[in-house]
């Protein structure tokens, strides 16, 4: 079985997106919706922007939404997904391409969902760090041992668990996990603790906008990050969003998953090759490749 799988936050850079406005005339028009959509010309940030215009999670986010969602619309007839998934911000971007939500309808949600973890980030200082090279019980167990907030956000691959929390439990955390053996940590340079409880306050509001929005049955399962299982059923997906920004990203459990209900081949649709190496990292033996259109 053939999966599509989705980046999130992170694998955008100056021109992309810009083969695909050049080369498909529906590309183009749906590059120009975007820009009546959000109010401002995204079009030219993504194309001729700075690294730092990019960074900006207002444009970042649904650049990268744009790219990915627009790609698998301009692959057609190639673009026959059996599976999808995508990695926080790219699951936006999967049930959008597996048709359970409009362009449109999932455009103002991913803008919705900038301004909304924009606005948390600011109301509480936090942060997050990479551990690489221990088991997942163990960061696990050292998180629950802070004091502070502190919780495992990202589930990337075996080995690689990103922390989630207040600015000094991450900094604690880091310490006991350096001394438990990590081969690697690194606080991020981010604005905040995402896929922790200080995304309340927008996940409040991303659920109200969820609850506005048109979604309807998919052509196929999504995988969705907070539960890590399939699901074709509107009102399901639409819970497992609302969880998303609490919730930890569940993408080495998802992948297993796929592959454990039969999928063989996962290809990357969007920007950058991200998710491609994680997965090498969780499974060698499926074919894992980038999205051609």
């Amino acid at each position: 079985m053939t999966a599509y799988v989705f980046p999130g936050q992170g694998a955008q850079f100056t021109g992309m997106g810009k083969e695909l406005y050049d080369a498909f005339p529906a590309a183009r028009q749906m590059f120009e919706l975007s820009n009546e959509i959000l109010g401002f010309n995204i079009t030219e940030l993504m194309f001729s922007g700075t690294d730092d215009d990019l960074k900006q999670t207002r444009v970042t986010q649904p650049a990268i939404f744009i790219h990915s969602v627009i790609m698998a619309k301009v692959m057609g007839k190639k673009f026959v997904p059996e599976m999808v998934a995508g990695h926080s911000l790219g699951e936006f971007s999967a049930i959008v391409s597996a048709g359970s939500l409009s362009f449109e309808d999932g455009l103002k949600l991913v803008a919705k969902r900038a301004q909304a973890m924009q606005h948390a980030c600011e109301r509480e200082p936090s942060t997050m760090a990479a551990i690489i090279g221990l088991e997942d019980a163990v960061v696990e167990k050292v998180c629950s041992d802070i004091q502070e907030i502190v919780i495992p956000a990202n589930y990337n691959s075996p080995g690689q668990i990103v922390i989630s929390g207040s600015i000094k439990g991450i900094e604690a955390a880091v310490e006991m996990l350096k001394t438990a053996g990590a081969k690697l940590t690194v606080i991020l340079k981010v604005g905040g603790a995402f896929h922790s409880p200080f995304m309340e306050s927008a996940r409040a509001e991303l659920e109200k906008a969820i609850d506005t929005a048109a979604f309807s049955e998919p052509v196929c399962p999504v995988y969705q990050n907070a539960t890590a299982m399939p699901s074709k059923d509107p009102k399901q997906i639409m819970v497992n969003l609302k969880k998303q920004l609490t919730s930890p990203v569940m993408w080495t459990q998802s992948i297993q998953r796929m592959i454990k209900d039969g999928a063989t081949a996962f290809y990357e649709v969007g920007p950058g090759n991200v998710l491609q190496g994680l997965i090498k990292k969780i499974d060698r033996g499926v074919i894992i490749g980038p999205a051609k259109v």
